[in-house]
C-alpha cells in the first residue's frame, strides 16, 4: 500500500512543471499576450459603438451661466480667474462645483484615484447624475492602480459616460504584465493624455496641474504633491469645452463598457449610496475644517456672490490636440501648445520664473533659458530635489543641465521635503511636520506681468509624448501673486540654492547646495537629504539616454 502511494506521489510530481518549466510557461504567456497586443494598431475597444456628444449649447440657462455672464459683462467681456494654491481648496472646489451643477459635468484627468478623496468626488458625481445632470468623464490609463477601476463602474448609470484614453489591453494591475505590453506596444502606449480639467454647466471651469487623489489635495501624511488649480469663468470656458469635446470624440477615447466585465457595469439607476461609506479620516488628520467649509459652500460661494472676486483679464487657453503625436511627426506646430508658451517666455525682458517638478529641458528650451539670462533677464527655476522627486529617472535627466544653466547665470532652487515654513506651500501646518513635500505645479511668470499655468512640465515628454493644456493670462495681479509664492518657496528654509564651487587647481567646478537648517546656514557637496542608494540610482540612470522619455 505504502509503495503504491509513493509511486502515485512520484507520478504526480512528474506531472508538475519544474520551476524552470513554470518560468518558461509564464514567459510564453507574456509573449503571447504581448504579441496579441502588438498586432493591433488601434486601442482595444476601438470598434465598440459610441456616440458623439458636445458641450452644453446654452450655458446662460443655468445659475453658473447667468452669474458669470453678468460678472464678465461688468468687466469688459473679459474672462475671470482665481488661483487655488491650497490643496484642500482644490478638493472642496471640485466637490462644490459638482454639487451645484444643474445640467452638465465634463471631467478630464490623467489620474483619478479610487482613494478617500477620489471616492468622495465619485460619490458626488453619482448624486449629480441621480438628479439628472449629464456626466462625462475621460481618464488616461497610464498610471492606474488597484482601486482606480471604481470609476469605471459608474458607466452603468444612465446619465454617466466614462471613457478611457489610449487604454492597455491588459486590465489588471500586475506590473510585469503591464510592462511587457508596454514594451510591445511602446509606440502607441507611450502617447498619453496629461490634461486636467473640470467644466460645470459649460460656464465654470477648473484646470491646472492637479489630478484627483489624496496626494494632490495634500491630505495624505505619507505623500503630498503641491500644485495649483485655476478657477475660470467667462468667454474662455467655450475654449475649454471645445478642447474637451475634441478629446471626448477622438478615436483614442474608448468607452468603459468596452473594457470592463459585465458584473462591473451593473450600477443601479439610483446609486447615491454606492460610495457613501467613504470617510474623511485623512482630511481630518491633516487638520482641515473640511465639513464646516463644505457646508458653508466655500470657496465656491464667495465666487458666486462676488465676495471673493475673480481677476478679470485678457487670456488665452492653449491645448494640444488629441492628434498631437501625428502633429509632431509632421511638424504641424499650430496644433501644439508648447510654441505659444515658449514664444511668450522668449519675450521676457526683466525676469522669467519657472516652476516645473520634472525639469529636463529640450535643446531649444535650454537655449531659451540661457538666451534670456544672457540678454539681461533674471531667470530663476524651482524644481524638485532628488529627495522630493518621485521620479528618480526624471531627476537623473535633469542632472545633465545644472552645470550649463548655472554657468549661463540661471538660478536654480530645489525644494526640500521638510519645509521650514508652510507659507506658500499649499499644505497645512499639521501635514508639514511629516516632511513628505514634493512639487507638482507647472508655472511660468513673465516679467511679473503675465503667466502660464497648466499641466505642462518643461521636459521632452510634455513637449512630444503627452497632450497638455493651460492658460496664458495677462494679469499683473495673478503674476505678482505667483511671484510672491515663488519667493516664499525659494527661501533657504524651504529649498536648496545651487551654485558652482571651484575646485582648487582644476578648471572644473562642483555643485554646492546651500540651505538653512534650524536657522543656521548649511552647505552640501552632494544631493542632500537622501540615501547613498538613491544617489547611486540617479547617477546610474544619468548615464542612460533617457531624456526623450522624460
Amino acid at each position: 500500500m505504502n509503495l503504491a502511494v509513493e509511486r502515485g506521489k512520484q507520478a504526480a510530481r512528474s506531472r508538475r512543471p519544474a520551476p524552470l518549466c513554470r518560468l518558461r510557461l509564464l514567459i510564453s504567456a507574456l509573449l503571447a499576450l504581448a504579441l496579441c497586443s502588438g498586432c493591433a494598431s488601434l486601442p482595444p475597444g476601438s470598434h465598440y459603438p459610441k456616440s458623439s456628444s458636445t458641450t452644453l449649447p446654452e450655458p446662460q440657462t443655468t445659475r453658473f451661466g447667468r452669474v458669470f455672464a453678468q460678472q464678465s459683462n461688468r468687466n469688459g467681456g473679459h474672462s475671470g480667474f482665481r488661483i487655488l494654491n491650497v490643496g484642500v481648496d482644490g478638493f472642496l472646489m471640485r466637490l462644490e462645483m459638482i454639487n451645484a451643477a444643474e445640467r452638465t459635468l465634463d471631467l478630464e484627468y490623467y489620474i483619478f484615484r479610487g482613494d478617500e478623496s477620489g471616492r468622495l468626488i465619485t460619490d458626488a458625481l453619482v448624486r449629480a447624475a441621480d438628479r439628472g445632470v449629464r456626466v462625462r468623464v475621460l481618464v488616461d490609463d497610464a498610471e492606474t492602480v488597484v482601486g482606480d477601476e471604481q470609476l469605471l463602474s459608474l458607466s452603468g448609470h444612465a446619465a454617466i459616460e466614462i471613457r478611457v484614453f489610449n487604454p492597455w489591453k491588459y486590465r489588471g494591475h500586475n506590473t510585469l504584465l503591464r510592462n511587457v505590453e508596454f514594451l510591445m506596444r511602446r509606440s502607441t502606449l507611450d502617447y498619453r493624455m496629461h490634461n486636467k480639467m473640470l467644466v460645470a454647466d459649460g460656464a465654470l471651469g477648473l484646470a491646472g496641474g492637479r489630478n484627483v487623489g489624496d496626494q494632490y489635495f495634500q491630505i495624505d501624511p505619507d505623500s503630498q504633491y503641491a500644485d495649483d488649480d485655476v478657477v475660470a469663468a467667462g468667454p474662455i470656458i467655450a475654449d475649454l469645452s471645445s478642447a474637451f469635446d475634441q478629446f471626448w470624440n477622438s478615436g483614442l477615447a474608448i468607452p468603459a463598457e468596452a473594457l470592463t466585465h459585465r458584473d462591473q457595469k451593473d450600477l443601479p439607476a439610483s446609486s447615491a449610496r454606492l460610495f457613501a461609506a467613504a470617510r474623511v479620516r485623512k482630511v481630518a488628520a491633516a487638520g482641515l475644517d473640511y465639513s464646516d467649509r463644505l457646508q458653508a459652500g466655500e470657496p465656491l460661494a464667495g465666487l458666486l456672490s462676488g465676495a471673493t472676486p475673480l481677476s478679470w483679464s485678457v487670456a488665452r487657453f492653449v491645448s494640444d490636440a488629441p492628434d498631437k503625436k501625428t502633429a509632431v511627426a509632421h511638424s504641424r506646430v499650430g496644433h501644439l501648445m508648447y510654441e505659444p508658451v515658449a514664444e511668450r517666455a522668449n519675450r521676457a525682458q526683466t525676469e522669467l520664473l519657472v516652476v516645473s517638478p520634472y525639469f529636463v529641458p529640450t535643446k531649444d528650451a535650454l537655449r531659451l533659458l540661457q538666451s534670456r539670462s544672457e540678454h539681461g533677464a533674471r531667470v530663476r527655476v524651482l524644481t524638485n530635489s532628488l529627495a522630493t522627486n518621485p521620479n528618480v529617472a526624471a531627476h537623473a535627466g535633469y542632472m545633465h543641465y545644472r552645470l550649463p544653466l548655472l554657468r549661463s547665470g540661471v538660478q536654480l532652487n530645489e525644494v526640500r521635503s521638510l519645509l521650514g515654513s508652510p507659507r506658500g506651500s499649499g499644505e497645512s501646518k499639521r501635514i508639514t511636520r511629516f516632511g513628505n513635500y514634493a512639487l507638482h505645479a507647472k508655472l511660468y511668470v513673465f516679467d511679473r506681468r503675465s503667466l502660464f499655468i497648466g499641466s505642462m512640465n518643461l521636459d521632452a515628454r510634455s513637449k512630444r509624448l503627452n497632450t497638455e493644456m493651460g492658460f496664458i493670462i495677462d494679469s499683473d495681479e495673478l503674476a505678482q501673486q505667483e511671484a510672491t509664492r515663488f519667493e516664499a518657496m525659494t527661501r533657504l528654509e524651504n529649498s536648496y540654492s545651487l551654485s558652482l564651487r571651484p575646485v582648487s587647481g582644476k578648471q572644473t567646478a562642483h555643485l554646492n547646495w546651500h540651505t538653512l537648517e534650524d536657522g543656521k546656514p548649511v552647505d552640501y557637496g552632494h544631493e542632500p537629504a537622501c540615501s547613498r542608494w538613491k544617489r547611486a540610482q540617479a547617477k546610474v540612470l544619468s548615464w542612460l539616454p533617457l531624456d526623450p522619455e522624460l
